[in-house]
């Protein structure tokens, strides 16, 4: 899921109790009335949902599974040649079908006997500090639309495209797994938000778009990435960085286009080692002490 300000399509319940999905003038779907429909349905379908209870079906129709369809084989194609090892492996163990959308219930399904995680069904924005927060007890909030058929090779809101194909293959890893686990202790740890924004960024350059060495040349284990049609083809010739806490945590970037900055891993391990350790042990004054000292070194330079 992208983090604050993800998604550009504001969720509303009126005074009647109807759920409306705000698309914004620039959307595939904003003029399709059937699209519309079936997005305020879904997200009333989240809104509606008890926490404990099974996540309630959403009815997909003929197109949306095609559209699943035709994407999950597509990036099946680019997986195998830039993505991580760790991801393909959790992908194999996962076995989501390609034919159709699965639902959460179902995605919770499979991955609680392979990790633990189970998913959320969220209808819009998901604030940071519940959205981190609850990794930690192995959950993990989704949307459950899909992108417009006009475009299905791009959408401008992470959808269950990108919720599932990208960070549900990589939560069936239990490496993966674990660093999801300790990213979201670290979040419920911190008390600033300050501390939170610095976690949230790190695990955007590294859960999200992060980039590992493997047998000579990047492959990709972000979700951000391995869920975009067209950012996987481009991610190489990016600049990318080495793996740096300080400079992740303070790093801005744009969501609405391509990563131009990345950062690399040298292993799993490494990412383990440097990642993992920072979520597991980090507190307020840790994360105010890395920011204070790069503040330090880049005045003196």
């Amino acid at each position: 899921m992208f983090e604050e300000a993800q998604y550009f399509a504001p969720v509303a319940t009126r005074d009647d109790g109807s759920v409306v999905v705000e698309l914004a003038a620039n959307h595939p779907g904003v003029a399709d009335p059937v699209y519309r429909e079936r997005r305020n349905a879904i997200a009333a379908l989240a809104l509606n949902h008890t926490p404990g209870e099974p996540i309630p079906e959403a009815a997909y129709t003929e197109r949306e599974h095609e559209v699943w369809a035709l994407v999950s084989r597509e990036l099946a194609i680019k997986h195998r040649k830039y993505a991580a090892g760790e991801y393909l492996r959790g992908y194999e163990r996962l076995g989501l079908p390609q034919d159709r959308i699965p639902q959460l219930q179902e995605v919770g399904d499979l991955l609680e006997p392979l990790t633990g995680f189970r998913y959320l069904p969220a209808a819009g924005l998901v604030p940071l500090r519940d959205f981190y927060g609850v990794l930690a007890d192995g959950l993990f909030h989704s949307t459950q639309y899909i992108r417009h058929h006009s475009v299905p090779f791009y959408t401008p809101e992470p959808d269950v495209i990108h919720e599932v194909i990208g960070h549900a293959n990589a939560l069936a890893s239990d490496r993966f797994a674990r660093l999801y686990r300790l990213a979201g202790a670290a979040a419920r740890r911190v008390e600033t938000d300050a501390a939170l924004e610095f976690i949230s960024k790190v695990f955007w350059f590294t859960m999200e778009f992060g980039v590992l060495a493997e047998n000579g040349e990047d492959r990709a284990y972000g979700a951000g990435i391995l869920s975009s049609y067209g950012e996987i083809e481009e991610f190489r010739g990016m600049d990318i960085l080495p793996l740096d806490l300080a400079v992740m945590g303070t790093t801005s970037y744009d969501i609405t286009k391509y990563q131009d900055v990345l950062f690399r891993a040298e292993s799993m391990s490494h990412l383990e080692d440097v990642v993992g350790t920072f979520w597991a042990t980090c507190d307020d004054e840790t994360i105010s002490r890395i920011v204070t000292d790069k503040a330090a070194a880049k005045s003196v330079v």
